[in-house]
């Protein structure tokens, strides 16, 4: 029989990993493995857990909670530096690397069976200050919005997302942001930055539509600041990926890139975690089909 090691997170989900624990495991024997399971006892311990796991011979890993726990999964995988596929079965939060690998939400069988039958592909990796991201890094806007969530302990999915993004707007002040690339340079006030692997981020906000996970480049999403009635008539656009000939919007494909926040220590999330580096400016690179990821078939 084929052996799977989940990596549960309790928490994600707001809770949801706990309560599902039993049935994400009966799905996956279920689907023909023989299941291990570690579960993450703080906040990013599934870069332990996983690091563990495939030094130990583990060849598939099984994420089972939001971004977050794939972030987590990818970097301990990346760091122990040993060949092995994750799998993915999405109860978190955001979900949105879930949609790269077509794993639905609220479906604990077909996401096991896609475990199972699935085909495994080679995506791209970002890296920065030696940390990796498999779905996007975002500095301004959203990085607020995560703060925000957090103030909002009796929503979830989508609907937490969105009420985080308007509560933002009247909360966040946009700062100058340089961002460098050879393919695009600018400076100003800019609401958002997203250097993005996957197609969405937020939960669902199609930044970056027409983003691919296997062609060795960031899609970047740049956003300047907006007023109150723009912002109000843009955030349907960017949910369905039809902002791209915004006046304040730009899009542009690369492989490295600079951010700074001159004057400011700089603040970012990765897959969706909060991460303060203590500078001004950081670089971002992409690692070239480096995480082997299992599929739904096409």
């Amino acid at each position: 029989m084929r052996r799977a090691f989940i990596v549960l997170n309790p928490a994600a989900g707001r809770g949801r990993g706990r309560a599902l624990a039993r049935d994400i495991t009966d799905a996956i024997r279920a689907a023909g493995f023989d299941v291990t399971v570690g579960e993450s006892r703080a906040p990013g311990d599934e870069r332990r857990v996983a690091e563990e796991a495939v030094r130990t011979g583990w060849n598939l890993l099984v994420a089972a909670g939001g971004d977050g726990t794939v972030h987590g999964v990818a970097n301990g995988l990346l760091r122990a530096e040993r060949p092995a596929t994750v799998g993915v079965v999405p109860i978190g939060t955001g979900n949105d690397f879930a949609r790269l690998v077509g794993a639905p939400v609220g479906d604990l069988a077909t996401a096991a069976e896609i475990v199972a039958q699935g085909t495994d592909r080679t995506f791209d990796v970002g890296r920065t200050g030696g940390e990796f991201f498999t779905n996007g890094l975002g500095v301004g806007f959203d990085t607020e919005v995560i703060r925000q969530m957090q103030r909002l302990p009796r929503l979830r999915g989508f609907a937490l997302y969105l009420a985080a993004v308007y509560r933002t707007f009247f909360a966040f002040r946009p700062r100058t942001l340089h961002v460098t690339a050879a393919e695009h340079e600018e400076q100003g006030p800019l609401m958002l930055a997203e250097v993005s692997i996957g197609i969405s981020a937020g939960g669902g906000f199609r930044l970056t539509p027409d983003a691919d996970p296997t062609d060795g480049l960031f899609d970047v999403c740049l956003i300047r600041r907006v007023g109150l009635a723009r912002f109000l008539w843009y955030v349907p656009r960017v949910i369905t990926g039809t902002h791209r000939r915004l006046a304040p919007v730009t899009l542009f494909r690369s492989a490295h890139l600079t951010l700074e926040t001159p004057g400011r220590p700089l603040v970012m999330h990765l897959d969706g975690e909060l991460r303060e580096p203590g500078g001004e400016t950081i670089t971002v690179d992409v690692v070239p089909r480096r995480l082997t990821v299992r599929c739904a078939a096409s």
